[in-house]
């Protein structure tokens, strides 16, 4: 009689482990359908404010992916967080590695956040005549890592951290000029 007793046992083991797993996994996958929900609403946030904001295309592009990608993230170890898996090494590896790659990347971060703020607030344009420090010419494009000039059929890239932290001469009468 004893084995028949050891087997309910087990078996009753056994149903509330498949519950118990089935409610987290349940309330896991909610949990991940809200943050891509968010995530993807994020995205579209992003982009309508920017656009009605007039931010350039290529700003609000890469703000919205990163709202997005944020969201996402927050969303997996949220999930992970609720089906038992300990996230605190997860989240201090997100850190560390945020940290290293910035610290890495710092040179190219500051080209891309001077970008982007000389593209929200277009202290000059394209079609003006700038100079900044031995760099002069006329402004033919303007990205994220760095402002294209060209003079007498030279092309010049000035990286945008660069302008960002260092006076610029607009010349008065060039085309565009605020």
């Amino acid at each position: 009689m004893g084995s028949a007793s050891d087997a309910s046992a087990l078996t009753d083991d056994w149903q509330r482990l498949l519950v118990d797993w089935s409610q987290k996994i349940g309330v896991s996958l909610l949990i991940l359908f809200v943050f891509w929900v968010l995530a993807a609403m994020a995205r579209k946030v992003v982009r309508k404010a920017g656009a009605t904001a007039g931010i350039d295309t290529s700003v609000i592009n890469l703000l919205a992916r990163s709202a997005h990608v944020v969201l996402l993230v927050i969303g997996l170890v949220t999930t992970l967080g609720t089906l038992g898996i300990d996230v605190s090494g997860i989240v201090a590896s997100i850190g560390l590695t945020g940290f290293a790659v910035s610290f890495a990347l710092k040179d190219s971060i500051s080209n891309l956040l001077s970008g982007m703020l000389i593209l929200i607030y277009r202290p000059f344009k394209v079609g003006a005549s700038i100079k900044v420090k031995t760099f002069e010419g006329q402004v033919t494009a303007i990205d994220l890592r760095y402002t294209k000039l060209e003079r007498d059929g030279e092309k010049i890239l000035v990286p945008n951290s660069l302008l960002f932290t260092n006076p610029i001469s607009i010349q008065s009468g060039s085309a565009n000029e605020n």
